[in-house]
């Protein structure tokens, strides 16, 4: 006789207790390895636990997404902090990326033309047969423009 299961067990309240820790370090370090290596679980396991339970893996992807917004947001106080202390490179990196004068552009200089000269009657023979050949293009068909 089978006995039903009402408690969870104590392997799935410890891996509940891993997961929720290492969505917390997430939160503050959004590299997987190091997380996982802080919450003292391997990337194997993470990556198992993303494929067997899709709640865990949105609740980890939103995560790792707060972790990317806060390391962004260093990063952006940082540079400022450079750009304050008249880092030259700090300043050239601010402004090609946020003042159009200074982005970094390309010229492409090129003749063209729209004028598309009529083919030939061997070449309009030629285009037929493949059409004909791509079976796109009865032989039945005649287009005037092939």
């Amino acid at each position: 006789m089978a006995t039903e299961k009402t408690a969870p067990t104590k392997t799935v309240q410890r891996q509940q207790k891993q997961k929720e820790a290492l969505l917390e370090i997430l939160k503050k370090t959004p590299i997987i390895q190091v997380a996982c290596q802080k919450a003292g679980i391997g990337r194997a396991t993470y990556y198992r636990w993303t494929k067997e339970d899709t709640a865990f893996a949105d609740e980890a992807q939103t995560a790792l997404d707060a972790g990317v917004g806060i390391v962004n947001d260093m990063a952006e106080s940082q540079l400022i902090s450079a750009i304050k202390d008249k880092h030259m490179t700090a300043i050239i990196f601010w402004l090609k990326h946020h003042h159009g004068a200074y982005a970094t552009r390309i010229e492409l200089t090129a003749n063209t033309t729209t004028d598309i000269p009529e083919l030939n009657e061997k070449q309009q023979e030629v285009v037929r047969a493949a059409l004909q050949q791509a079976k796109l293009l009865t032989s039945g068909d005649n287009d005037s423009g092939v």
